[in-house]
Protein backbone atom coordinates (compact mmCIF):
# COMPACT_ATOMS: atom_id res chain seq x y z
CA UNK A 1 0.00 0.00 0.00
CA UNK A 2 1.45 3.63 -0.88
CA UNK A 3 2.24 5.64 1.62
CA UNK A 4 2.37 9.86 1.59
CA UNK A 5 5.47 11.50 2.56
CA UNK A 6 3.99 11.66 6.34
CA UNK A 7 4.39 7.61 6.23
CA UNK A 8 0.43 7.15 6.28
CA UNK A 9 -1.22 5.02 3.99
CA UNK A 10 -2.55 6.81 1.29
CA UNK A 11 -4.84 4.54 -0.39
CA UNK A 12 -6.28 7.35 -3.59
CA UNK A 13 -3.17 8.52 -4.08
CA UNK A 14 -1.67 4.54 -4.54
CA UNK A 15 -4.53 3.86 -6.81
CA UNK A 16 -3.39 6.50 -8.89
CA UNK A 17 -0.02 5.69 -9.44
CA UNK A 18 -0.47 2.17 -10.00
CA UNK A 19 -3.14 3.32 -12.84
CA UNK A 20 -0.02 5.42 -13.98
CA UNK A 21 2.23 2.64 -13.93
CA UNK A 22 -0.35 0.34 -15.75
CA UNK A 23 -0.61 2.68 -18.42
CA UNK A 24 3.35 3.31 -18.80
CA UNK A 25 3.40 -0.55 -19.00
CA UNK A 26 1.01 -0.82 -21.98
CA UNK A 27 2.84 2.21 -23.79
CA UNK A 28 6.16 0.20 -23.69
CA UNK A 29 4.57 -3.04 -24.37
CA UNK A 30 2.67 -1.13 -27.72
CA UNK A 31 5.76 0.11 -29.22
CA UNK A 32 7.56 -3.37 -28.60
CA UNK A 33 4.58 -4.97 -30.56
CA UNK A 34 5.60 -2.44 -33.50
CA UNK A 35 8.69 -3.02 -33.14
CA UNK A 36 8.07 -6.91 -33.52
CA UNK A 37 5.56 -5.96 -36.52
CA UNK A 38 8.15 -3.63 -38.24
CA UNK A 39 11.14 -5.55 -38.14
CA UNK A 40 10.35 -8.31 -40.76
CA UNK A 41 8.83 -5.75 -42.68
CA UNK A 42 11.96 -3.97 -43.33
CA UNK A 43 13.89 -7.22 -43.76
CA UNK A 44 11.08 -8.03 -46.72
CA UNK A 45 11.71 -4.17 -48.08
CA UNK A 46 15.69 -5.27 -48.26
CA UNK A 47 15.00 -8.62 -49.64
CA UNK A 48 13.16 -7.01 -52.54
CA UNK A 49 15.55 -4.17 -53.29
CA UNK A 50 18.03 -7.14 -53.27
CA UNK A 51 19.55 -6.68 -50.25
CA UNK A 52 19.64 -8.87 -46.93
CA UNK A 53 20.04 -7.20 -43.33
CA UNK A 54 23.37 -8.76 -41.98
CA UNK A 55 23.71 -6.75 -38.92
CA UNK A 56 21.33 -5.34 -35.90
CA UNK A 57 18.90 -2.75 -36.62
CA UNK A 58 18.29 0.05 -34.23
CA UNK A 59 15.75 1.99 -34.11
CA UNK A 60 15.07 5.17 -32.33
CA UNK A 61 11.77 6.70 -30.86
CA UNK A 62 11.68 10.08 -31.82
CA UNK A 63 9.04 11.01 -29.40
CA UNK A 64 10.83 9.34 -26.55
CA UNK A 65 14.48 9.07 -28.14
CA UNK A 66 14.68 5.66 -26.41
CA UNK A 67 16.56 3.56 -28.58
CA UNK A 68 15.61 -0.23 -29.47
CA UNK A 69 18.08 -2.75 -30.30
Amino acid sequence: MYKNSEGYHDPTAGAAFSAIRQEKRQQVADRLSAISALIPVMKGAAELAGFEVVGRIVLKDKTTGKEYR
